[in-house]
């Protein structure tokens, strides 16, 4: 099954799509007509059903509404609970455009960074608690699972967090996109299936544009429990004219969610087997350190015990390894001295950067 995953008879070296969805993709083309279209009938069903399936959360269907993306989802709420010059709270390291969100909005992002112990992060619950008690501050970004970090949040750290967030007034905006990620052993919580008094506390956006790469060709969900945020949201999008359908997303998110599990499965086990493979080699490695994933595509690597500076790192593996990474410093200064890697590879590809990076880091020894 695993060989599904990838393109066949072609070299590339990331993850192909899920076969339904090209199908799906290919038939709405042979249609020909391509003007406006209502929302197909089947969309929001296979979303639902997906999400009570596979993580137990069971979503009345009118509180989902469409978004193009999950940024503009983010943004838009962003600019409908908070005020201009106001404050959020932010996890880093933490993917890079949470940041750029609320710069080109203009509020103040507020830093309630994970702790890093023993080669596991954590929240700071005693600072999340401080951030949110401040009157300024009304929404928090959670990252769940976290990007680049590859934490899946365990239900009583999501408990804790909201908790925090009721007693203050701060409305917790969930980005799950890495939802479906999660590896053995672990299980990914969506933040509003914890009971009504969060889900009521929550937007959740979610899309399948990680789970079955279809980015290019996908849209997403907001899932808002509470009524009047609802309503604000379906008025933003009226205002902003955003609120037209994609017959090219509607069709590949619905055949993801209706029958991409078997498939995802393979993806996922095949991730998590090369996950391993890095771990194992890097166990050897003087001054570099995986922090081991609990989910998503995405490794957070530890290169600190190369003591390079940023550029000298993204330079040293770009030229010397001929690694191309996301620099760890984009995910704020906690991610000083580490980078991310994709592994949605083939394993052969992997087998070869590994090499290519241990040899590199013998040069510097």
């Amino acid at each position: 099954m695993a060989q599904n995953c990838f393109r066949q008879g072609s070299p590339t070296w990331i993850f192909a799509r899920h076969p339904a969805c090209v199908r799906r993709l290919q038939a709405r083309l042979d249609h020909g007509v391509f003007g406006y279209e209502t929302l197909q009938p089947g969309l929001i069903p296979a979303f639902t059903g997906w999400m009570q399936t596979r993580h137990g959360w069971q979503i009345d269907r009118t509180h989902v509404l469409r978004a193009p993306n999950i940024l503009n989802a983010l943004a838009m709420a962003v600019n409908l609970f908070s005020d201009p010059g106001g404050k959020v709270i932010v996890q880093p390291p933490v993917f890079f455009d949470f940041y750029d969100i609320l710069k080109e909005n203009n509020r103040e992002a507020v830093l309630n960074p994970l702790v890093l112990r023993q080669g596991r992060y954590e929240m700071d619950f005693e600072d999340l608690e401080r951030c949110a008690a401040d009157p300024g501050t009304r929404l928090l970004l959670l990252c769940n699972p976290h990007n680049p970090v590859g934490r899946v949040w365990t239900e009583e750290e999501l408990q804790r967090l909201g908790e925090i967030c009721l007693r203050h007034g701060v409305l917790v905006i969930s980005d799950e996109i890495h939802g479906d990620l999660a590896f053995a052993g672990h299980r990914h919580v969506p933040f509003a299936a914890l009971g009504a008094v969060h889900a009521q506390n929550s937007i959740t956006c979610l899309s399948p544009a990680k789970s079955f790469n279809i980015a290019a060709c996908c849209a997403a969900f907001t899932v808002i429990p509470a009524e009047g945020r609802r309503q604000a949201f379906i008025e933003a999008n009226s205002r902003l004219t955003v609120n037209k359908n994609n017959a090219f997303a509607n069709v590949a998110m619905e055949a993801a969610y209706s029958s991409g599990a078997p498939w995802l499965e393979a993806a996922l086990g095949y991730i998590q087997a090369n996950a391993a493979l890095v771990e194992q080699r890097l166990a050897g490695l003087a001054g570099v350190e995986l922090i081991r994933p609990e989910g998503t595509f995405l490794l957070w690597l530890d290169f600190r015990g190369l003591g390079l500076e940023p550029a000298e790192l993204t330079a040293f593996l770009r030229l010397k390894a001929g690694w191309g990474v996301t620099r760890g410093i984009a995910f704020g200064t906690q991610g000083r001295g580490f980078a991310r890697v994709n592994i949605a590879c083939r394993r052969t590809v992997l087998q070869q950067a590994l090499d290519q990076l241990q040899n590199a880091v013998k040069t510097l020894a």
